[in-house]
């Protein structure tokens, strides 16, 4: 029987000769290369879904409250003539509550004075005043020969006797007045006006 050999093991020096060798041969057949691992594509986040048109939107529909509209402001009250009573007794010579003069001041003077008259009048408590316009040229120093203009600008001209019943009749003063009309002779004749004033609890 024939004994069996021991195997040697290799020394230091012959086990680094032998690397050396088996680097530098090359194989006869080539190995296969392991096909590559297909790489996994990244996932794509979904889209949206797209909006169909004339789709009803989700959930209920909100319309804008339509706002109720303010009613109408009321018409002002018509003027009326002095009642004849107070007529007959103003031609006997009874006074009126108060006077404004109008006599010298410019057409845009003599309107703003009118209407703050006309208003403190009324939260006065007035019911009849008085308020002189002048008669135009043929009064005082115009003498009918168009010398009015001496007597202080646009008031010896006669524009504010044609004036002032426009600004009477306006719809800022209807509410403070009643109606209005020539004075007597004595109050001022064709130069003034008798201004009946409405009371408070009469406006609209």
């Amino acid at each position: 029987m024939t004994p069996r050999r021991r195997k040697r093991v290799l020394r230091e020096d012959e086990r680094a000769l032998w690397e050396h060798v088996s680097r530098s041969v090359a194989p006869l057949r080539p190995r296969p290369a392991l096909p590559a691992k297909p790489e996994t594509p990244p996932a794509e986040e979904p889209a949206p879904p797209a909006e169909t048109e004339g789709r009803a939107p989700k959930g209920p529909v909100l319309h804008p409250r339509k706002r109720p509209l303010a009613p109408a402001a009321p018409p002002p009250p018509p003027l009326t003539k002095i009642e004849p009573k107070v007529r007959r007794k103003l031609n006997r010579g009874a006074d009126v509550d108060a006077r404004l003069d109008l006599h010298g001041l410019t057409q845009a003077a003599a309107h703003r004075r009118l209407h703050l008259f006309i208003m403190d009048a009324q939260a006065a408590g007035h019911s009849l005043v008085l308020v002189i316009t002048g008669k135009g040229d043929s009064e005082g120093l115009g003498l009918g020969l168009g010398l009015g203009w001496l007597r202080g600008g646009e008031a010896g001209r006669g524009v504010l006797r044609r004036a002032v019943p426009q600004w009477l009749s306006d719809h800022a003063l209807r509410p403070y007045v009643v109606g209005f009309e020539n004075a007597a002779r004595h109050h001022g004749g064709e130069g003034a006006l008798y201004v009946r004033i409405r009371r408070r609890r009469e406006r609209s």
